[in-house]
């Protein structure tokens, strides 16, 4: 005697159909969480693709100066100016890294004595040219120049009125964002500012400061 019962065929269709549509619907939902829950696929890297990383140095992102070195005297403190990284590629080619938008940046120069804490000093050049990531830790979008009490210049989201003040290490003044913007060490070589590190806190796209810390590790790993 068999231990398999015979089953109605059309039961049986009905039963494959179910099950490969929930199997299809498991898998596009697996897809999708594993997409949001890692900005940045390290499986899909390119040096284009990579964060700021030590020794980048900092290009226009300005269409009409793209791709050119920002010197200082194109920086003041009532205007940003934005930037990508620009690092190498495998073969020691400049590459800029423009593939991803949370590479964005932002960059002033101050008056001596304007930067205060939470601002990082040390890493920025002189205590007066800073640069930081320029994605809104809320949704995401370019932040930009804004005006606060006064007429003082601060930096605001478009989006949802987020306000950061830049001067102090971009902490968050008003609107929805919970975070700052994160802070890209500096330094002048010459007449070219460049990378000494990476973000020093966790830019947008990243929730936890363990799973950016990881992510920059695989970056660096890969790409040397």
């Amino acid at each position: 005697m068999t231990r398999y019962k015979k089953q109605d065929p059309e039961i049986t269709r009905r039963r494959f159909i179910n099950t490969a549509l929930g199997a299809s619907a498991a898998v596009g939902g697996l897809s999708l969480i594993s997409t949001l829950g890692s900005a940045n696929p390290v499986f899909r890297l390119t040096p284009k693709k990579a964060p700021p990383l030590k020794g980048d140095i900092l290009v226009h992102a300005d269409p009409a100066k793209f791709g050119q070195p920002v010197r200082v005297d194109e920086l003041s403190a009532d205007k940003l100016v934005r930037a990508w990284p620009q690092g190498k590629d495998e073969n020691g080619a400049p590459v800029i890294r423009d593939g991803d938008p949370t590479s964005i940046l932002a960059i002033y120069r101050f008056p001596k004595g304007e930067l205060k804490a939470p601002t990082n000093l040390e890493a920025t050049v002189d205590g007066e040219i800073v640069a930081y990531g320029d994605r809104c830790t809320h949704a995401g979008c370019n932040v930009d120049d804004g005006q606060g009490p006064g007429g003082r210049s601060i930096m605001n989201c478009p989006c949802h009125s987020g306000q950061y003040e830049p001067r102090e290490g971009c902490r968050v003044i008003g609107g929805p964002p919970g975070p700052p913007l994160p802070q890209l060490p500096i330094k002048l070589e010459g007449d070219r500012l460049v990378a000494t590190e990476t973000f020093l806190s966790v830019p947008y796209g990243y929730n936890k400061e363990e799973d950016w810390e990881k992510y920059v590790q695989k970056v660096e790993e890969l790409l040397s």
